[in-house]
């Protein structure tokens, strides 16, 4: 999506914006000895909207956040990485609950105005006395110029760091919105292990702020899938402080489109970096259907062929076979007539009248041989159109999760 009159920050990142701190350090989660505990701090307390994932068996630090992110503004994020405190029971949740303890002394601040997040393996209690350990320094290295630290901090499986930021005016104002992310693998849509975490100085109120994250979200981070899996961890969590100083944005302020559109932009291009990172993965592909009798029924037709490992593993070998999309699409649930099924790959007709098309099979695999390419799926049933952002299945993904 191109944004208008915004201007991608070189290097920018979850500190981008005033009034934003952040640190990166190791506490000895990770027996590497990697970084792997991240603040997030604002100078002045912040409105907040987040979303969580959608399994019904959350991680110890979802449950917490979930309430504090509806309690009011908040100062902060403590982050760790190499323990999801996932299936810990009451345990676990008194874990998460001392680690915002810990911020919350060190800022002389009430601890509903902290959240947490963690992510790594399922099934572990986080060793809290390196945990604590780990905060005080983090306090110590609080800084508006560490946010790669911070980013290096909440990686996993990640090969790289994942920031971006963007800059615009608001009443004359510069407003900035920048964030990171991480997730490679156990990543599908309804938030998928991945996490994210976004500030901004722009002034909006806490409703606003919820209806510009809830849209961007859901043409982000929920369109999304490596593998298919759900995680118990995911969550999207913005901060807007108010700094920049500008008029509340409110859906009739003249630059609040701009806000809404920069905001989604971040979202997307944090997301597929995610995906271009995705465990073991060759190929990244664009998965559009079209013609649909509705959205829902345009989700379910993409989200069969995203989540097929015969397609997938196709991909992987560079083959346009099409007659497992074709297979997926009539498993998927939706109403399909089989004769008006169109398929394209990057605009090269492979399927016509649901039949093969004239295309010679060389010109298909040379598109399939490609690290990034585009199917497009018209139905003619209608209007409804979604879309996907995807990858390939290789054994290298079989090998990365084999065992942790």
């Amino acid at each position: 999506m191109k944004v208008i009159e915004a201007k991608t920050l070189k290097g920018g990142g979850v500190t981008s914006a005033l009034g934003f701190q952040a640190a990166g350090v190791s506490c000895g989660i990770k027996p590497d000895g990697e970084k792997d505990l991240a603040l997030i701090v604002s100078d002045v307390p912040a409105e907040v909207a987040a979303t969580f994932t959608t399994n019904l068996v959350k991680a110890a630090p979802v449950k917490v956040s979930m309430v504090h992110s509806r309690n009011g503004r908040v100062r902060g994020i403590v982050v760790n990485s190499g323990c999801a405190n996932a299936c810990t029971g009451v345990g676990g949740i008194a874990d998460a609950k001392a680690m915002i303890d810990y911020a919350a002394r060190k800022f002389k601040t009430k601890p509903r105005a902290w959240l947490v997040c963690s992510t790594g393996r399922i099934g572990n209690r986080l060793p809290m006395v390196r945990v604590r350990k780990g905060i005080e320094k983090a306090v110590e290295k609080l800084a508006s110029d560490n946010g790669a630290e911070a980013a290096r901090a909440i990686m996993t499986t990640d090969t790289r760091r994942k920031e971006f930021a963007m800059r615009f005016k608001v009443d004359g104002r510069k407003v900035t919105i920048g964030g990171m992310a991480k997730g490679a693998g156990m990543i599908h849509p309804n938030m998928a292990t991945m996490l994210c975490f976004i500030t901004t100085d722009a002034c909006i109120d806490k409703a606003t702020l919820r209806s510009c994250v809830d849209e961007a979200v859901e043409h982000s981070f929920n369109r999304i899938s490596v593998d298919g899996d759900t995680s118990t961890n995911d969550t999207v969590i913005v901060l807007a402080n108010g700094l920049s100083g500008t008029n509340l944005l409110k859906s009739y302020h003249p630059q609040f489109s701009l806000f809404k559109k920069t905001l989604n932009h971040v979202m997307r291009k944090l997301a597929r970096m995610i995906v271009e990172d995705g465990e073991g993965i060759t190929r990244v592909v664009d998965v559009v259907v079209k013609g649909a009798p509705s959205l829902q029924d345009a989700r379910l037709a993409a989200l069969a062929v995203v989540k097929s490992e015969l397609v997938k593993t196709a991909w992987t070998g560079g083959d346009p076979n099409w007659g497992r999309i074709m297979t997926a699409l009539g498993y998927s649930g939706v109403r399909v007539r089989e004769e008006m099924i169109e398929i394209y790959y990057d605009g090269l007709l492979a399927v016509v009248n649901g039949q093969p098309s004239k295309t010679p099979f060389v010109k298909l695999k040379k598109v399939v041989g490609k690290s990034k390419f585009t199917i497009t799926i018209h139905l003619h049933s209608g209007m409804g159109e979604y879309s996907i952002l995807t990858t390939d299945l290789t054994e290298e993904y079989v090998r990365i999760n084999k065992g942790e």
